[in-house]
């Protein structure tokens, strides 16, 4: 009888083990995400975007320098963004089949090879000095993308409950915000002390920082394929319930954050401060960004996203509409850290809610999605501020958005909870 027992167990299991090899299953838990594994996600982070952020400071100033005009510096500039929103969704795929190494070492590859081609073309003149620029920014701004969406992948997948997921991604948000600032610091001396060429040398060099912490993160239980037949359409990501609500603040949050970078340094010049001190309220917006990231790991247990999705809108809004009546440069940089505080502790609680919303082999489709979605805004909606700052002026863009933002708020706060932790 407990022979017979022995062998119907074993017979059960064999069974269960063939049927999760041959088709899609639930996934497998991953390991757990230790500290070693997380540096290595924010450093890999860092030397790619580091690298990009560099590169779209040290190209267009290189074409001022050698008499492009202005608009070809904005187009120049914009190809960092257009071409991300063209490979978004295929890198996306590429990590939910393959996980994070391979469409990280692409990533590395593709950012490698911009950097060179910027090196390139200090050596050339004419039209192949301004097309090798041009070929640099889509490289870069594609690798930097690929890399960020495997990684964001891994770090969501690897978290085990949405407490731990929030602290993750807040770790990673600090990832751009150094970058932005090693980048440009670094291309701007080796500028200074060598050369155009030896600045994008120095990119090149960064990457490989993303190389080598890529060893130290393990790969991850595979999700499971999608059922046989027609891939999915990305629009029907869509249809999760919740989905169109958190797209909907997504992109609101972006075009607030677009619009301060826009607006404040017009209103600065309509008020006499000098570049400096526009600088400065800049500078103020970003460090609170980045304190708030660094400060939601400690409290993460306390916090909810989706009520920190709505409060974060809500309070934007209120304060695009007192923003533009701000008449001092104290005033202005109260402002811009209030601010801070808002939309910088509102990207990690978007990405936590956007896993949980997500099916387990789509969560790299998901994170392409909201990533073209933004890029997609940052290369369009600068031309309709324009547009629209000629016509009706900055003060009216502040409480055009933050009306709609606001409201947007009230909708966010009806976004499903999060699901239990895997098993």
């Amino acid at each position: 009888m407990r022979l017979r027992t022995s062998l119907a167990h074993c017979l059960l299991t064999a069974t269960r083990v063939a049927e999760g090899s041959a088709g899609p299953g639930p996934l497998r838990r991953p390991p757990a995400l230790g500290g070693t594994v997380l540096v290595s996600l924010v450093v890999g982070q860092l030397g790619i975007h580091a690298a990009m952020a560099g590169l779209r400071m040290a190209a267009p100033l290189q074409a001022l320098r050698e008499g492009y005009s202005a608009w070809a510096v904005g187009l120049l500039l914009a190809l960092f963004a257009a071409a991300p929103v063209v490979t978004a969704m295929p890198a996306g795929r590429l990590a939910d089949r393959h996980g994070y190494h391979r469409p990280v070492y692409l990533a590395v590859a593709l950012a490698a090879v911009g950097t060179l081609m910027a090196v390139a073309s200090t050596f050339v003149d004419g039209f192949w000095h301004f097309a090798l620029l041009c070929l640099a920014a889509m490289a870069t701004g594609t690798g930097a993308n690929t890399g960020m969406l495997a990684i964001q992948r891994t770090a969501g997948m690897s978290a085990s409950d949405p407490t731990e997921r929030v602290r993750v991604f807040s770790w990673l948000g600090v990832a751009p915000s150094l970058s932005n600032v090693v980048g440009p610091l670094v291309a701007g001396v080796a500028i200074d002390l060598a050369g155009f060429a030896a600045a994008y040398s120095a990119m090149a060099v960064l990457t490989l920082l993303t190389l080598a912490t890529a060893r130290r993160v393990p790969p991850l239980a595979s999700p499971g394929r999608p059922a046989e037949g027609a891939p999915a359409s990305v629009w029907s990501l869509l249809h999760a319930p919740g989905m169109k609500r958190l797209m909907l603040a997504n992109w609101l949050l972006s075009t607030s954050w677009d619009v301060h970078t826009f607006a404040v340094p017009i209103i600065g010049h309509e008020r006499g401060f000098s570049a400096s001190t526009i600088g400065a309220v800049l500078a103020t917006f970003t460090l609170t960004v980045s304190l708030v990231r660094l400060a939601i790991p400690a409290v993460a247990h306390r916090m909810r996203e989706t009520t920190v999705i709505g409060v974060s809108m809500v309070g934007t809004g209120v304060l695009f509409a007192v923003y533009p009546l701000a008449q001092t440069p104290w005033q202005m940089a109260a402002c811009a850290a209030v601010l801070g505080l808002f939309l910088g502790s509102t990207q990690p609680m978007i990405l936590s809610t956007l896993h949980h919303l997500t099916p387990d082999n789509r969560h790299g489709e998901s994170l392409a999605f909201r990533s073209m979605a933004i890029n997609l805004s940052s290369t369009v909606m600068p031309l309709v501020f324009g547009a629209a700052g000629v016509a009706v002026g900055a003060a009216a863009l502040f409480w055009v958005v933050g009306t709609a933002v606001g409201l947007g708020g009230l909708s966010a706060r009806r976004l499903p909870p999060p699901r239990p932790p895997r098993t």
